[in-house]
């Protein structure tokens, strides 16, 4: 299915798109709640005290665009029913417990225009899930976190750990999630 947006079509991903990571999450505290154990780095990152959403959000991006060779991007847009989704009437694959996402083929611009507002912070627009098509990377914010976890190269995290706004902390495969300095609700 197709969908149109901004001037142009937009491809909505199907279970085929998102199946190298459906049913490869782990249960529990660890990165790999969010992010399958298949990437050799892994990280989590929020804004730091101080930074906005859309400065914070913006050089992650840019980071992320730096490392990885131009292609199409995959945007998830958790449904929770109380979020923008961007394409309310697009249907939805499901990931992690069943949470129902609405999955569009587009880009790092995209990433950062389409939304407007999102449960982790209210002002940010980046989507809950996203990764490129060759699925070097796979950024993954799970709707009760306040921060975002990451898989990916070593050299993605060393990058994104030397930007100060975008505040990212390595985690081990097994360790909490929970950057330091944030607490679970």
């Amino acid at each position: 299915m197709d969908v149109s947006k901004d001037g142009r079509t937009w491809r909505i991903g199907t279970a085929d798109d998102v199946a190298w990571l459906a049913g490869r999450t782990t249960q529990g505290l660890s990165v790999t709640t969010a992010i399958p154990p298949v990437f050799e780095a892994y990280g989590t990152f929020h804004p730091p005290e101080g930074v906005d959403f859309h400065a914070h959000e913006r050089a992650v991006v840019d980071e992320l665009v730096a490392c990885t060779p131009d292609q199409p991007w995959w945007l998830g847009f958790l449904d929770t029913g109380a979020h923008d989704v961007v394409f309310p009437h697009a249907a939805r694959v499901s990931l992690y417990w069943d949470w129902p996402y609405v999955l569009v083929e587009a880009g790092p611009e995209q990433a950062l225009g389409w939304r407007v507002g999102h449960m982790r912070g209210g002002d940010g627009a980046l989507p809950d899930l996203f990764f490129p098509a060759d699925r070097s990377w796979l950024v993954s914010a799970l709707w009760d976190d306040i921060w975002t976890d990451i898989g990916a190269s070593a050299a993605i995290l060393a990058a994104l750990r030397r930007n100060p706004l975008v505040n990212a902390v390595l985690v081990g495969p097994d360790e909490d999630a929970c950057p330091p300095g944030l607490s679970r609700d």
